[in-house]
C-alpha cells in the first residue's frame, strides 16, 4: 500500500496480508464506526539451522534444554552442515495499527491525490502565457513574507502536533510519539491472531507435546518473575507452538505468543530461549507496534506535501517518478530503518532485564547472536551494512548485550537468584570457535556445502 513493503508492521507472507486486508474490509462494511490505519509488514519466516543439536531427535533435545544450567554452546559444531537464512529475526517487524483499517483504503487515495494535484499544478503553469507567468512571479515576490508566514504557521502546527502527542514509554521512560489509541491495536491484534491461527491451524502442537511444555514453562516463569510490572501482569500470555522449520518467534500486542519449532532447534539451551522470548515480550510490553505505526503515519502525512511538490516541480513524469522513489528511499533509510533498529535495541535491553529477574543466565544472550554471526560466516553469506537493515547486525547486537550484561547480573543478584555455576558461556563459545578454526585449518569444506558456481547465491532479505 505504501510502495515500500519493507516498512510493514504485520509479519507474514503476501497471501496472509491480503487475507487480513479482506477481513479488515469486511469489518469496515459490517461495523459503521470502525476506523483503521495503514498496515505494513516487514518479515520473512525463514528456515535456519545450525549446530549438530539441530539434527537431534526432539526427545533428545528437550531434556537438554530443561537440564541446562550455564548456557554452554555445544562442544562440537556441525560446521559444514550449517544452513542459515539472512532473513532470520525473532520479532515480527511490528504489528498493525487498527486506527484505522480505514487508512488501508485511504492511503493509496491520498498518494494518488497528491500526484494528481502536483501534476495539475505543473500543467497549469505550463499552459499560462508568458505575461501571466511574470505577473504571478511578481505577485509572489510582493507577498513573499505572507507566503513565508503561511508556511511557517503550517510547520508550527506540525511541531505542536508532534509534541502534544508525546508520551512516556513504560519501563524505560523514553518519550514516544503516539498518534493512535492503544485500543485500536488490540482490535487489530485480534484480527491478526485469527489470521495466524487460520494459517497454522494444521501445524499447531498440542499442549501435551514436550516442545509446547518447554515454551509454556519459559513464558510462565518470565511473566511470573516480572508480575510487579503492570504491563506484564495486565496481559494474558497464551502460547502457540507452530511445527514450522523457520527460526522465528513473535508476540502479538494482545499477549498471543507464537514460537516456531525451528527456533527450538536453533537455540543451545533454555537460557537463550528465555532471553529470546523475553525480547519478544518486551516488544509487546513497550507497545512498539503503536510507536512504529505512529511515527510512520506522521512521516507519511508529511511526505504527501513533498510528493505534491515533486510532481509540481519536475518537468516530466519520468523525473517525478524518480524523485518520488528517491524521496521514499530517503525516508526509509533516514527514519524508518534507524527507528526500527532503535526499537530492537530497546527490546533487547528490557528483555534482558526480564530474563535477569527470572534468574536466567543472561550471559547466554550475547552467545546466541555470536552463534548467528558464526553461522553466517560459515555459510558464506555477504555481510551487508547495518544501515540497510531494520535490525541491528548480529555482531553489534552481541556487543550491545555484552555492555548490558553487568547491569543485568546486578538485577539478577538483587532478586536473590542462585549463583551462576560453571564457566562463562561466552568464554566457552570463544574456545569452541577457536577449536573449530584450528581443526578446519588445512582442509576445505566438504563438497556437500560447496556452491555450484553456475547457480547464483540466494539473496535473502535482510530483516
Amino acid at each position: 500500500l505504501s510502495g515500500n513493503t519493507r516498512n510493514c508492521f504485520l509479519t507474514g507472507n503476501p497471501d496472509s496480508y491480503r487475507n487480513l486486508i479482506r477481513k479488515g474490509l469486511r469489518c469496515l462494511l459490517d461495523v459503521p464506526h470502525t476506523s483503521g490505519q495503514e498496515v505494513y509488514r516487514n518479515a520473512n519466516h525463514s528456515s535456519g539451522r545450525f549446530f549438530s543439536q539441530s539434527s537431534q531427535a526432539l526427545g533428545e533435545k528437550i531434556p537438554s534444554l530443561l537440564s541446562s544450567s550455564v548456557g554452554q554452546p555445544p562442544r562440537h559444531f556441525a560446521a559444514w552442515n550449517i544452513q542459515i537464512n539472512r532473513s532470520f529475526h525473532i520479532s515480527p517487524s511490528l504489528q498493525a495499527a487498527p486506527v484505522p483499517l480505514f487508512w488501508i483504503i485511504v492511503k493509496p487515495a491520498q498518494k494518488l491525490f497528491a500526484i494528481i494535484l502536483g501534476r495539475s499544478i505543473r500543467n497549469w503553469w505550463k499552459a499560462l502565457p508568458p505575461n501571466k507567468r511574470e505577473l504571478f512571479k511578481e505577485s509572489a515576490r510582493k507577498n513573499k513574507w505572507k507566503i513565508l508566514l503561511g508556511v511557517s504557521s503550517l510547520g508550527v502546527v506540525f511541531i505542536m502536533f508532534y509534541f502534544t502527542h508525546l508520551e512516556e514509554t513504560p519501563i524505560t521512560g523514553r518519550a514516544r510519539l503516539l498518534v493512535f489509541g492503544k485500543e485500536h491495536f488490540r482490535e487489530l491484534s485480534q484480527m491478526e491472531y485469527d489470521m495466524w491461527m487460520e494459517q497454522f491451524k494444521s501445524q499447531m502442537l498440542p499442549e501435551t507435546d514436550a516442545r509446547y511444555q518447554v515454551v509454556e514453562r519459559v513464558v510462565g516463569h518470565l511473566s511470573e518473575s516480572n508480575k510487579d510490572i503492570p504491563q506484564v501482569s495486565a496481559l494474558k500470555w497464551v502460547i502457540h507452538v507452530v511445527d514450522e522449520p523457520g527460526v522465528n518467534a513473535f508476540v502479538l500486542p494482545n499477549g498471543q505468543v507464537f514460537v516456531f519449532t525451528g527456533l527450538l532447534d536453533a537455540v543451545s539451551d533454555i537460557h537463550q530461549l528465555s532471553f529470546i522470548l523475553g525480547h519478544e515480550i518486551a516488544h509487546a510490553v513497550l507497545e512498539h507496534a503503536v510507536k512504529k505505526a505512529s511515527l510512520v503515519h506522521f512521516l507519511d502525512f508529511l511526505s504527501l506535501i513533498f510528493l505534491t511538490m515533486i510532481w509540481a516541480i519536475c518537468p516530466r513524469d519520468s523525473l517525478a517518478v524518480a524523485g518520488q522513489w528517491i524521496q521514499s528511499k530517503l525516508q526509509e533509510f533516514m527514519f524508518d530503518r534507524p527507528y526500527s533498529r532503535t526499537l530492537e535495541a530497546e527490546a533487547d535491553k528490557v528483555g534482558l532485564q526480564f530474563a535477569a529477574k527470572a534468574c536466567v543466565d543472561v550471559r547466554a544472550s550475547s552467545v546466541f547472536w555470536q552463534q548467528m554471526e558464526l553461522a553466517e560466516a560459515i555459510q558464506g553469506q555477504p555481510k551487508l551494512p547495518e544501515w540497510l537493515s531494520t535490525h541491528p547486525s548480529h555482531e553489534n547486537r552481541a556487543e550491545h548485550l555484552d555492555r548490558l550484561i553487568p547491569e543485568a547480573l546486578k538485577i539478577r543478584e538483587s532478586c536473590n537468584c542462585p549463583s551462576l555455576s560453571g564457566p562463562d558461556p561466552r568464554l566457552i563459545f570463544r574456545l569452541n570457535m577457536q577449536h573449530l578454526l584450528e581443526s578446519s585449518k588445512g582442509r576445505g569444506p566438504p563438497n556437500s556445502t560447496k556452491q555450484d558456481p553456475s547457480k547464483p547465491k540466494l539473496d535473502f532479505p535482510n530483516t
